[in-house]
């Protein structure tokens, strides 16, 4: 394309593209400005407006334009991937020199780009304005605190609301979500905006939610939920002290926003709020028993090799993840198998395929029937869209086929999500870019993605799904089946992608569950989750606590991450050992490691290599020890997870809902209590013998060695490896 510019861009919530304008809506009275790319035999870019003003644009180099802004740290040096180079890759401007021109907003104008013999356009600017009056605020629950309601205002109507709830000084601010940065937001800034950041996730989230408790005040705890499911931002204290400042996106067609307020204990709050969006069901026992997987797990052979050698180490396997089974292309059918093509994209059963003898998956129904026979349940991965540009990669000449017949059908019958002009949207990220997206909100859409799906369950006895890549919608102005738009309607994608598989498990008789990594309000219904990309780091370690505890804020009761890092090089013994003991403790205990193209040698995540690689053979033994006790604690998972539900207290929980009267518990942000009786305190940093223990008012006994203490108090206790220090509650 010669000349492009896009006022709105892709939309990437978090960097401006090389060809928009910024900010996409700009504030009366200031500066901004309208981005330009442009083939180079194109020697000036103009802006003409409607009032035949003109503003000549300037090359730059766009290193000096792009703007990553709140951007987690740079990988570190020597960090390499695949993955790793996609998703912190620049923006391109494909041998395009990008113009820029800066203008001051005013009244409501239009305007065309033009370069040489090209012009483009033209794109309405209807400047904003923050004014007292606007829209409506509705408050529900307890009396209202809210303060300083501000509407930002076009001639269109309001497109945001702003306003401040009171914070006292003694106040702590916990949850919008999983969060990986810290406990407590108190002097934070963030937002809540579904979003995949690969790694060093920072600020960034996969699972948002516009929820939070505020504890510690002298008047009781209460909780806020701003009602909707556009985005919002929060500055928690940061630019004032005493005020939680709430910003949010509204509909100019209906300029309103409720706020519903709670007061009470947490775990009531926690409750309410899920009375509201949806309660967890409780999940089969199964899911607390020791979770394995490997990207590189790409055959028949070598998952049943992996497994039965946990067996034969005497390590308990309750499921293993199979995530590289598919032809990632159709995400339907096992890599390499042979098919009749279905034009319109029909179901096929388990009959349909042939597997060949010296392939990949020989005979995928044999090797589940073993694992059940072992007592192993069986996940596969997912991803919800279909690619444009994966059919050469398959392998398969019967999946290169089926995935265009696949495209063809969403687009034929209008199955995908769309944009404004109602052309079909295709992923504007950086993972599977192009691909297209189901729409969820149309019944006949779901239908057809969950029938193909459905021999897995029936003809093959899966027992769940590891529902990856929720975070794919972008765009304000995207067209879903119900009539609602991007903006309300993206963050909800990854909620309705695992209810769609959670309703097909019902349908099928299966009691098993999902493994999400995005969600947004809602997502406490469908589970379960886990932390999403995380290196094989210390740091990452501790900011994977973090975020389990905040993410139980919101009702992921059920969650785990990918203990020890799944991605880089091999964590080292200590590092390994120390995340497989508070894997233990925590809802889910699983590792799995990252795909690295087969290359030797192997970053599995499984404990005899960590063992071979790190030269620690006592690796295996500690990491036997961890699962076994991890089996003893099932049927106490399993009832604390009943109670979870009952109450609303977290599994994994913060100590301020346990002890609310104890400032010293704010020290100590990544201990916490796993059901009504135990206390956990990892060991999250290196080189360590000894470490303290905060415990809380009350009589408690060391889980390994039974020596009581009465709390409050700090104590120290030993460190060796092959324990974690955990103390059961007397009274």
């Amino acid at each position: 394309m010669t000349l492009s510019h896009r006022p709105f861009g892709t939309e990437h919530p978090y960097r401006h593209d090389l060809d928009q304008r910024v900010p996409t809506r700009p504030i009366a009275g200031q500066a901004y400005e309208i981005r330009v790319l442009a083939d180079p035999s194109v020697a000036t870019v103009d802006v003409v407006f409607a009032d035949g003003s003109r503003v000549s644009a300037q090359p730059v180099d766009p290193a000096d334009v792009i703007c990553d802004f709140g951007a987690p740290p740079a990988p570190p040096a020597g960090a390499a991937g695949h993955l790793t180079s996609a998703a912190n890759a620049v923006p391109d401007t494909g041998g395009q020199t990008v113009w820029v021109a800066s203008a001051v907003a005013s009244a409501d104008t239009s305007y065309v780009v033009r370069g040489g013999d090209f012009q483009l356009g033209p794109f309405d600017l209807r400047p904003l304005s923050w004014q007292s009056t606007g829209g409506t605020l509705r408050t529900s629950g307890i009396a209202s605190s809210v303060e300083d309601v501000e509407w930002l205002t076009g001639s269109d109507g309001p497109r945001r609301v702003r306003f401040a709830l009171r914070l006292s000084a003694e106040e702590h601010v916990v949850g919008f979500g999983e969060r990986y940065h810290a406990l407590d937001q108190r002097g934070e800034v963030l937002d809540a905006m579904v979003f995949e950041q690969y790694k060093r996730q920072g600020h960034r989230t996969y699972l948002p939610m516009p929820f939070a408790l505020v504890t510690g005040g002298s008047a009781g705890d209460w909780g806020f939920h701003v009602q909707t499911t556009r985005r919002t931002w929060y500055d928690v204290g940061a630019a004032d002290p005493g005020k939680l400042l709430v910003e949010a996106e509204i509909d100019p067609a209906d300029p309103s926003l409720s706020l519903r307020l709670h007061r009470g204990e947490p775990g009531s709050i926690v409750r309410e709020f899920l009375l509201e969006t949806g309660m967890p069901p409780q999940p089969p026992e199964w899911i607390f028993r020791p979770w394995m997987s490997g990207n590189e797990w790409n055959t028949q052979e070598r998952v049943l090799a992996e497994v039965r050698r946990s067996l034969a180490e005497q390590i308990p396997v309750g499921a293993v993840v199979i995530e590289a089974w598919s032809d990632e292309a159709t995400f339907v059918a096992f890599r390499d198998a042979a098919y009749e093509v279905h034009p319109d994209g029909a179901p096929h059963r388990l009959a349909d395929f042939t597997f060949p003898a010296d392939g990949a998956w020989p005979d995928p129904k044999a090797m589940i029937d073993e694992l059940h026979a072992a007592g192993v349940k069986v996940l596969l991965w997912q991803i919800p869209l279909v690619p444009t540009d994966r059919g050469e990669l398959t392998g398969s000449a019967s999946a290169a086929a089926q995935v265009a017949a696949d495209a063809a059908t969403m687009i034929d019958r209008e199955y995908a999500i769309k944009e404004a002009d109602g052309r079909p949207h295709h992923n504007r990220g950086w993972w599977f870019p192009g691909a297209l997206l189901p729409d969820w909100t149309n019944p006949d859409a779901r239908r057809w993605w969950l029938d193909k799906r459905r021999y897995l369950l029936e003809d093959l006895g899966v027992d769940g799904f590891k529902t990856d890549g929720g975070e794919h919608a972008w765009g304000h102005d995207l067209q879903y089946f119900d009539g609602s738009r991007g903006d309300a309607g993206n963050n909800l994608f990854a909620v309705r992608y695992a209810q769609a598989y959670h309703d097909l498990m019902g349908e099928t008789g299966t009691d098993g569950v999902t493994f999400s990594r995005a969600g947004f309000t809602g997502a406490a219904a469908f589970p379960a989750h886990w932390a999403g990309d995380e290196n094989s780091t210390w740091e990452a370690f501790r900011a994977s606590i973090t975020a389990g505890l905040t993410a139980g804020v919101g009702g992921i009761f059920f969650w785990g991450w990918d203990l020890a890092g799944f991605s880089g090089d091999v964590p080292d013994a200590e590092l390994y050992l120390r995340s497989a003991a508070a894997a233990c403790f925590a809802p889910i205990m699983q590792y799995h490691s990252e795909f690295n193209h087969h290359r030797e040698p192997s970053v599995d995540r499984t404990p005899w290599n960590i063992a071979d690689r790190s030269g620690t053979p006592d690796v295996v033994d500690g990491y036997r020890r961890f699962a076994r006790l991890r089996e003893e604690l099932v049927p106490y998972l399993a009832e604390q997870s009943a109670r979870s539900i009952e109450t609303g207290r977290p599994l994994m929980r913060p100590l301020f809902f346990d002890h609310p009267g104890e400032p010293e518990i704010w020290n100590w942000p990544r201990q916490w209590r796993l059901g009504d009786d135990l206390l956990v305190a990892p060991v999250t940093s290196p080189g360590v013998r000894e470490w303290p223990v905060y415990l809380p008012e009350g009589e408690w006994a060391d889980y390994f060695t039974g020596v009581r203490h009465t709390g409050p108090a700090v104590v120290t206790r030993a460190a060796p490896l092959d324990e974690i220090p955990v103390y059961r509650r007397l009274s």
